[in-house]
């Protein structure tokens, strides 16, 4: 059999086809349920639900990820040439038969597919939000509470994830890639988030987050950390050091383990390997798992301090609780991962939680940033 290329463009247009298919029902939803309504009303509907199936999409990624599914079609962006697993039956069952427990099976092939299949539909329903943004624009509809500019970056961006998409299949799940795509997920929810609080708060006057200049610089500095943190959870998932300490809160029965930054911290290299060549060592994996596990302390602990001051202002006691509960679920899903051996729905919810949080403190962000008195027509809620 022929090497496969990694790259092979001829399934793009099916794959645009299919995934056009897809974001063809959210979009009737919206139509549907907004028949009679304003375009504010339709631009602020689509871009929910966009930010809603965003987030199936992270958490469908972390699925392909953590079964293993990210190489399941080694080329992109369709499957041995093909824009489905079905034309590329013969290929899977050969590499299947070849290594049964390797990268390609039919249900790992399945599961990568899916998962461009949905981040196609998004890219769509993102394609739409902007469209329709400028086209209200050019219409001179001045009651358009977001900048057509904010769909536009998001455009770009989603762009750019289907391109780093494209590079962890290529460069066979080259950890810094792979990282990169996980955050650059969050980037996107974020982007989706910030344009859903600017329709949401609109015409809205006692939505006003009225916080003091010091919460609202301890808001900015957690998000930081969380973002920090998020990154090196990202760094132990795809470099898969989650069992290189498997008990709480020791650490191969020892509060400071042995450990090797040197190795732990060499960004650009492959899977599993040193740049050169040589494999990466037990005390690496040991030290990207104790990293993140030490920062959490740190970053469990500004979330709680976070929630509790911002539950003393009534207009934030939503957000509190909402952060209050992600950070317990977030500790109780990361201690899972540690003491159960890394099951799957625990890990799932894991980077669904840190999803979740990066949303929530974008929503606390820019509903100070939106919050300013209006004289328009208030939209339906």
């Amino acid at each position: 059999m022929e090497p496969q290329a990694l790259y092979d463009l001829s399934p793009a247009l099916q794959m645009m086809l299919v995934g056009t298919v897809i974001a063809l029902g959210p979009l009737a939803w919206v139509w549907l349920r907004n028949a009679k309504a304003s375009t504010p009303r339709r631009l602020q509907a689509l871009t929910v639900l966009t930010l809603f199936l965003t987030f199936d999409l992270v958490l469908f990624g972390a699925f392909t990820r953590l079964t293993d599914s990210g190489l399941g079609c080694p080329d992109w962006p369709g499957c041995y040439g093909n824009a489905s697993p079905l034309g590329a039956a013969a290929e899977i069952t050969h590499a299947q038969t070849t290594m049964p427990s390797g990268p390609v099976t039919h249900s790992k092939a399945w599961v990568e597919m899916v998962h461009r299949y949905l981040a196609t539909a998004v890219g769509v329903l993102i394609l739409t939000l902007t469209a329709g943004s400028w086209w209200a624009r050019k219409r001179g509809l001045a009651d358009i509470p977001v900048n057509p500019w904010w769909p536009t970056a998001t455009l770009v961006w989603v762009c750019l994830q289907g391109a780093f998409g494209a590079l962890t299949v290529t460069m066979k799940l080259f950890p810094a890639i792979v990282t990169l795509h996980l955050v650059g997920g969050l980037v996107l929810l974020a982007l989706l988030c910030a344009q859903a609080v600017g329709y949401s708060r609109w015409g809205r006057e006692h939505a006003a987050l009225q916080l003091s200049p010091a919460v609202r610089r301890w808001v900015l500095a957690v998000f930081a950390l969380l973002v920090l943190q998020i990154v090196l959870g990202g760094w132990v998932s795809t470099n898969y050091a989650v069992l290189a300490c498997d008990t709480f809160p020791l650490c191969q029965n020892s509060w400071w383990p042995v450990m090797d930054f040197r190795q732990a911290f060499q960004i650009w290299r492959p899977l599993g390997q040193l740049q050169d060549g040589s494999y990466l060592g037990f005390a690496a994996l040991t030290t990207i798992h104790y990293s993140h596990r030490l920062v959490a302390y740190v970053v469990l602990l500004a979330l709680l301090a976070l929630a509790w001051r911002l539950y003393r202002h009534p207009a934030t006691r939503r957000q509190a609780r909402w952060l209050a509960a992600l950070t317990l679920l977030q500790f109780a899903t990361g201690l899972s991962n540690v003491v159960l051996g890394w099951p799957l729905l625990a890990a799932v919810s894991h980077t669904g939680g840190a999803a979740a949080l990066v949303v929530v403190m974008t929503w606390t962000v820019c509903a100070q940033r939106h919050a300013r008195p209006s004289s328009r027509p208030r939209l339906p809620a």
